[in-house]
């Protein structure tokens, strides 16, 4: 699951013990989310750092929010370096949960600046896009549209969890204006949302996204845009609108007492490098947080991922979102559930 509520997962038990390799010295753990994504973050970060340094990385996982606070708290830290999402690296830092990033100057200086803080660093960044069915007849072209199950009917896939991206939308589609989004007004979200409370149907992993899309039981959805592409490249027949793509980094960090914080610096800084930031947005249709990795790249790779699309961006305010997440994940539990 992409995402699970800190207040829910903090009732959760201590994490599982790890196989005794994971206490070895010079043995990082590294933990994502699981799926496509963190077998490509294996392929083009993980195993490659291994042959360059000798030092072999143990895999966890996935990312759950409330066994991070857990080992924290227990100062019993099973994991070095983690993805997550951008908004729970801001809130993390603010709760005094990470070791700061520490890396050389070196290391950042071709780091989208958007993606990097005292304490985290982007991992890939992404965008939230319009997905639909039936390109070649009518479909929702923007988010307005894609409100409208009058004129667009169907089923509309949104994610299920209070992170940036459905409330933003639903601000777009009534007409607030990009530079206008925050504060969020969440009256005005919400009852956006009412118009088609009763079309949507809610997805927690890319898996189910796509699922969803392959089998027909959505006529459009925002997604992630590389479960897009993949769809396309498996032969289902769907379209992309980049207009107003709600654009979203994960982000790695070290847990504060994290055992091996020394060498997972030297994994991070690895991994944002160029040349494995670029293989990786081969791979996925993600976008590298490394500037230069832009060179790497084939054209195609270009144009099918975010940077590509960069008039039409829209950057949550994350600092906002760390700072009212839970404000915001109340209210949007308590209308998934009326």
């Amino acid at each position: 699951m992409r995402r699970i509520v800190l207040t829910l997962a903090m009732m959760m038990a201590l994490p599982a013990v790890l196989p005794a390799a994971a206490h070895a010295v010079d043995s990082p753990v590294f933990t994502s989310w699981g799926g496509s994504t963190e077998a490509m973050q294996a392929r083009n970060w993980l195993e490659p750092f291994t042959k360059k340094t000798g030092i072999p990385v143990l895999k966890d996982g996935p990312t759950n929010y409330g066994k991070f606070q857990a080992m924290v708290e227990s100062g019993n830290v099973a994991w070095d370096v983690v993805d997550v999402e951008a908004d729970f690296a801001a809130k993390a830092a603010r709760d005094g949960l990470l070791e700061p990033l520490g890396l050389p100057a070196s290391d950042l200086t071709q780091i989208d600046p958007r993606f990097v803080s005292p304490y985290s660093v982007g991992s890939f960044y992404f965008s939230f896009v319009l997905g639909y069915a039936n390109p070649q007849g009518p479909h929702p072209a923007n988010w307005r549209e894609f409100f409208d199950i009058a004129h667009f009917p169907g089923k509309r896939a949104l994610y299920k969890f209070p992170s940036p991206g459905v409330l933003e939308i639903a601000l777009l589609a009534d007409g607030v204006p990009p530079d206008q989004l925050y504060p969020l007004d969440l009256d005005r979200a919400f009852r956006k949302l009412d118009t088609i409370k009763s079309a949507i149907r809610w997805w927690s992993s890319g898996a189910q996204s796509q699922q969803m899309m392959a089998a027909g039981s959505v006529t459009a959805g925002m997604f992630w845009n590389g479960r897009l592409r993949a769809l396309q490249e498996g032969g289902v027949d769907v379209g992309i609108s980049w207009e107003q793509n709600i654009t979203v980094a994960d982000m790695l960090v070290i847990p504060r007492g994290a055992r091996h914080a020394d060498v997972a610096r030297q994994l991070i800084g690895y991994a944002i490098s160029a040349a494995p930031q670029a293989a990786f947005a081969h791979m996925t249709g993600y976008a590298p947080i490394n500037l230069a990795s832009l060179a790497l790249m084939t054209p195609e790779d270009r144009m099918a991922a975010p940077q590509a699309h960069a008039d039409s961006h829209i950057d949550p305010d994350i600092a906002y979102w760390a700072a009212h997440h839970d404000e915001i994940a109340r209210r949007w539990y308590a209308w998934q559930a009326e």
